[in-house]
């Protein structure tokens, strides 16, 4: 069988990067030019503008974005994301990496993401409210319960899903719960779904720590980034006996040697919106928090965080990653030679889609479940995924990332494949 050519790739950002692992990916598989070309790009796009009203009467539009990647396993899924840096080819990545991340956890989804090109802290929530209610109009013919389900992500949240799903059931005549996933309880929503993509980092980094042999109260752990995710993972880890030594958020940086205490930390945040000022530690450079003489690192901010410039630094001995592509492919050869395990993204935080998938059951079921059972299911998911790239890349000579992607690519291909070519 003919080895495929690479398809023309951005020649940098996470695009780039999603384009090149599926280009090894494609190599270890051998698939021929024609299906590489397939899964290199989205099934479906759409660019939007979107006018909006601000509070004092003016008018500004801004950008949006939908794209599908791939839907030969089920509707697409993936998050709306509302960001200064929101760009097409930042879409198609995240897109690309949703559809992984649904096979290699066997979730019967297709991957989507979504964004608008918007700064959400300086705009009011009426504003919000507009832009997010506009958007969902205008993406509406490509959106649903059976074809995509959009769900939170940078700078969306629990309100951001209400709106969308309030605005899709207004234009169909009939309540859709099914729509969105990560909405409120009292709208459907699934108990866990707020945590559970804390919670899958957090059960990957602990089978990582296993795995090399090291046992939680002997550990230490930096979390980059203090959001939705970042926090949750630093209280699960310290819930774990992890020794939290560090966090950032979008302002700065905190170190305690000793361990943070997180929850007094949580209190702290909620009150002042950051992490610095906090009593119980010195404040870093935000930079030095990923160097540090740590033995886990969960970077869970943004995409590129670890690269080229800092990879050689980088002394944690395990890398899970929380974020969407924190670190580029450079970086990736720098730390397999220097031999960090790198727990990948699409695995390691993969608890979202994961909770999304039992939350739109039960929306279509109108049966919902105990937390309990929320949570011991995503457990058996996320471990069942370790088990399975683990396996991959031992049997296969992989680091974990090339066996995720090998995994996932070839799950979505030989569902592409049994399908057929249509017409």
């Amino acid at each position: 069988m003919a080895i495929a050519t690479a398809p023309a790739v951005a020649e940098a950002g996470p695009l780039g990067d999603a384009l090149q692992q599926l280009d090894a990916a494609i190599d270890v598989l051998g698939y021929d030019q024609g299906l590489h070309r397939l899964l290199a790009r989205p099934r479906r796009e759409m660019s939007v503008s979107i006018p909006l009203r601000r509070d004092d009467g003016s008018i500004e539009v801004l950008s949006g974005y939908r794209v599908q990647h791939n839907f030969s396993r089920g509707p697409a899924k993936g998050g709306l994301r509302f960001s200064p840096q929101v760009s097409l080819d930042e879409v198609r990545a995240l897109a690309m990496w949703m559809t992984w991340k649904c096979a290699l956890l066997d979730v019967p989804y297709g991957g989507a993401k979504g964004g608008i090109t918007i700064d959400p802290t300086m705009y009011s929530t009426a504003e919000l409210s507009r832009v997010t209610r506009r958007y969902t109009n205008e993406i509406l013919p490509i959106i649903g319960p059976e074809k995509d389900i959009p769900a939170p992500d940078i700078g969306t949240d629990e309100q951001t899903m209400a709106w969308m799903m309030d605005t899709y059931s207004a234009n169909v005549g009939y309540t859709v719960p099914a729509v969105v996933t990560g909405k409120p309880v009292s709208l459907g929503g699934s108990l866990g779904r707020p945590s559970a993509t804390s919670r899958g980092v957090v059960h990957t980094a602990l089978a990582a720590l296993a795995y090399r042999g090291l046992v939680p109260a002997r550990t230490s752990a930096a979390v980059q980034g203090f959001g939705k995710v970042g926090a949750g993972s630093a209280r699960f880890l310290a819930e774990a006996g992890v020794r939290v030594v560090a966090v950032s958020d979008r302002y700065g940086a905190i170190h305690n040697a000793a361990g943070l205490d997180i929850t007094a930390l949580e209190l702290h945040v909620a009150t002042c919106g950051t992490v610095c000022g906090f009593g119980g530690a010195a404040e870093i450079d935000p930079d030095d928090l990923l160097t540090l003489d740590v033995d886990v690192l969960v970077p869970a901010a943004v995409e590129g965080v670890i690269n080229l410039r800092n990879a050689h630094d980088i002394r944690a001995s395990i890398v899970v990653e929380g974020a969407n592509g924190p670190t580029t492919n450079d970086a990736d050869a720098v730390l397999d030679d220097r031999g960090v395990l790198v727990v990948p993204d699409i695995l390691a935080n993969a608890g979202g889609v994961i909770v999304s998938y039992f939350e739109w059951v039960q929306g279509n079921q109108a049966y919902w479940w105990t937390a309990d059972q929320v949570e011991k299911r995503l457990e058996t998911r996320m471990l069942q995924g370790w088990r399975s790239v683990l396996e991959t890349a031992t049997r296969r000579g992989l680091t974990l990332r090339q066996a995720a992607t090998v995994t996932a690519v070839s799950r979505v291909a030989d569902a592409h494949l049994t399908r057929g070519l249509y017409p």
